[in-house]
């Protein structure tokens, strides 16, 4: 059973974890002129990596760019690689280990701390 202290840790690293989600929100408000959701970081996420910018795309493509941002935010963390990039540039994904189960807090949460790790490396990446 965690002790007080163990929840006082816990409370700091989430407190952390919003207060850098809410500077990314904040950098990504003052390019875009309005304050991204969860769903719009994965699609810029999905057209960074795809590296291809159309003016419009199909519900099914955004759905897809959502799920290469996933597959390329969690590959950080040994759950997915990519295992190629087919004919029309898509990169495709291969589930090397089983995601852990989380209630949807820890969830956003885990999201979260990856979306903010490929941002750091990508400004380290750009310098």
């Amino acid at each position: 059973m965690p002790n007080r202290r163990n929840f006082a840790i816990m409370r700091d690293n989430d407190n952390d974890l919003q207060v850098r989600w809410w500077k990314l929100e904040e950098q990504l408000m003052e390019r875009f002129g309005k304050k991204p959701d969860m769903e719009t970081i994965l699609f810029l996420i999905g057209i960074q990596e795809l590296g291809d910018i159309q003016k419009d795309y199909t519900k099914e493509q955004k759905q897809d760019l959502m799920h290469v941002a996933v597959c390329m935010l969690l590959s950080q963390s040994g759950y997915y690689a990519l295992e190629k990039i087919d004919d029309d540039g898509w990169p495709h994904f291969k589930q090397l280990k089983t995601l852990p189960v989380m209630n949807p807090l820890d969830q956003e949460n885990f999201m979260k701390d990856h979306i903010l790790l490929y941002f750091d490396n990508l400004q380290a990446f750009l310098g």
